[in-house]
């Protein structure tokens, strides 16, 4: 091997590593989505109090604004292609759905394209929408979604 390209090689893993690094030092979508409080307030269709979320500021900074997440696929029908169905940080078994994790933990999903269901995560792209007043969504919805990698 010549010397240009051992440095070839050495100038590829330092990029390698500093990629990694840098990964590791931003917070996954989910760790930042998890900022969030709720308040009592008094619904007048339901006729009770219900959990309303408060979105901390750095949620707040997100909303309409084009986020990538990783997480897994539940669907809402079957386990086919579909262009709207719900992605949780944790897979099927441990969602918030049939596990214990909390409602922050999931999000709809609007894609452009239709997405075949996989038991593996899968990393999105699309625009974060917020919802605090609609008791019957979710409170994040990814509107526009494009899948990046399976």
């Amino acid at each position: 091997m010549t010397v240009l390209r051992y440095i070839h090689v050495a100038l590829f893993c330092l990029s390698v590593v500093a990629v990694s690094a840098q990964e590791a030092k931003e917070p996954s979508l989910w760790k930042t989505l998890s900022k969030i409080t709720y308040k009592k307030e008094y619904d007048e269709l339901m006729g009770f109090k219900i959990d309303k979320p408060v979105f901390s500021d750095a949620i707040k900074d997100l909303s309409e604004k084009e986020v990538t997440v990783k997480g897994y696929i539940i669907p809402v029908e079957g386990y086919k292609s579909h262009n709207e169905f719900i992605l949780s940080a944790f897979p099927y078994n441990m969602c918030f759905f049939c596990g214990g994790a909390g409602p922050e933990t999931v999000m709809e999903v609007e894609a452009i394209e239709g997405v075949e269901y996989t038991a593996e995560p899968v990393i999105l792209k699309g625009k974060l929408i917020l919802n605090a007043e609609d008791i019957n969504r979710l409170m994040f919805l990814l509107k526009d979604a494009v899948i990046v990698e399976k």
